[in-house]
């Protein structure tokens, strides 16, 4: 049986080979990156009343939290940690994944599963900011 760790790092890889090109070329580019939070925003619009799905969105928020705070310069974080915060909000928004979108609530599982599995590699650097966030908040 496999190990979440092993699970995680197959995700990421299947995410990498179809949006890893599209990531690095949208967080080079702040317009195109402001978008791309837009879409994510509207498909967690759309997803947020669905209780079985609300809660596991929470990393998303995270991520677009820190990504606008690196781009305004108040909190930064690395090339790498930016990439894959990226690879994440692109894959959670495109329809075309490994389970299409269209297949309702199933189909955003492998969306869930890419943000968790980024979340989880990232989960110092996202322990980091919000405790920053926490304490730039007093």
């Amino acid at each position: 049986m496999a190990t979440f760790k092993t699970k995680s790092t197959e995700i990421l890889e299947k995410a990498k080979t179809l949006f890893g090109k599209q990531a690095e070329l949208i967080a080079s580019q702040p317009k195109k990156l402001s978008a791309l939070m837009g879409k994510v925003g509207a498909k967690i619009g759309r997803m947020a009343s669905d209780p079985r799905i609300a809660q596991l969105l929470e990393p998303l928020g995270i991520f677009v939290r820190m990504l606008k705070a690196n781009y305004s310069g108040a909190y930064k974080i690395s090339a790498g940690t930016i990439g894959f915060i990226v690879l994440g909000l692109v894959y959670f928004v495109s329809p075309i994944d490994i389970i299409p979108d269209f297949l309702g609530v199933l189909g955003f599982a492998d969306d869930v599963s890419v943000v968790l599995a980024i979340f989880a590699k990232l989960k110092d650097e996202v322990a980091d900011f919000l405790e920053w966030e926490r304490t730039s908040e007093e």
